[in-house]
């Protein structure tokens, strides 16, 4: 059997499967990774200075409106090929969930029910001082036309500036969504890990974590990332093009008599 038969069979036959998802799934959408240089009015700027506490303490306006361009951003995307396939992949024989270090919500828009957001979402921001979410409202969202910074606003509660409820550098994941990552991979036959580095820890860790507790892993990258271990196969290629394909042969074979 290909590596490509052998990835068909795993996913027909398991009854839990975890998608793993990383920058590469959302990249089809137009939604830039980290390693990609910036355009417009932050073609000067390096993310990696722009997501820490110590920025946003410095500079609360330049954050702040980083926060509100890429918002805009994620709010423009649409889901592409690849999370309309992950979601298509849950019926009544297969459970799905969706473990994902992107903070867009691509997958939910594509109709994914069952999504553990490891690095937090854009969707909504928190208090920076009392970490209480917070709604904004249309007028606080808006991204000046002439590319002027404007202050967060003010937690109603406490007072403190409000800040996007990610998890920015040196910041640890939240213990509920890591908790729930770990349950769910524990728990899988079969994890399906898709566009992902596997350089950023812990989240990095968990393939491992499956193949230790008996799962099946598969690689879906634009690059190599299979470490050779057993029971771990690697799909090269775009999700956006993988996924649709491993959708489309076990939907095929659910219809072929035995």
């Amino acid at each position: 059997m290909t590596v490509t038969e052998q990835a068909v069979d795993l996913l027909q036959k398991a009854k839990k499967v975890v998608f793993f998802t990383g920058a590469g799934i959302s990249a089809d959408s137009g939604i830039p990774t980290y390693r990609e240089k910036l355009s417009g009015i932050w073609a000067g700027y390096d993310p990696r200075d722009l997501e820490t506490a110590k920025a946003f303490r410095e500079n609360a306006a330049l954050v702040w409106g980083w926060y509100l361009w890429r918002r805009l951003r994620f709010a423009q995307a649409e889901p592409n090929a690849a999370h309309l396939a992950v979601a298509r992949m849950a019926g009544s024989q297969r459970q799905v969930s969706v473990i994902t270090q992107n903070i867009d919500n691509l997958h939910e828009r594509a109709g994914s029910l069952n999504v553990v957001h490891l690095h937090g979402s854009l969707a909504m921001p928190k208090c920076f001082a009392c970490h209480r979410p917070a709604v904004v409202s249309p007028d606080q969202s808006a991204v000046p036309d002439n590319g002027a910074l404007i202050e967060p606003p003010r937690c109603q509660r406490c007072n403190g500036k409000m800040r996007p409820a990610v998890v920015w550098y040196g910041e640890d994941l939240p213990p509920q969504a890591w908790k729930a990552a770990v349950l769910l991979v524990k728990d899988c036959d079969l994890m399906i890990s898709v566009g992902t580095s596997g350089i950023v820890m812990p989240a990095a860790g968990l393939p491992d974590l499956a193949l230790a507790s008996g799962a099946s892993v598969i690689h879906v990258n634009k690059a190599d990332v299979a470490k050779g271990e057993e029971r771990e196969f690697m799909l090269m290629g775009a999700a956006a093009e993988v996924l649709p394909m491993l959708l489309e042969r076990i939907l095929v074979l659910a219809l072929t008599p035995n």
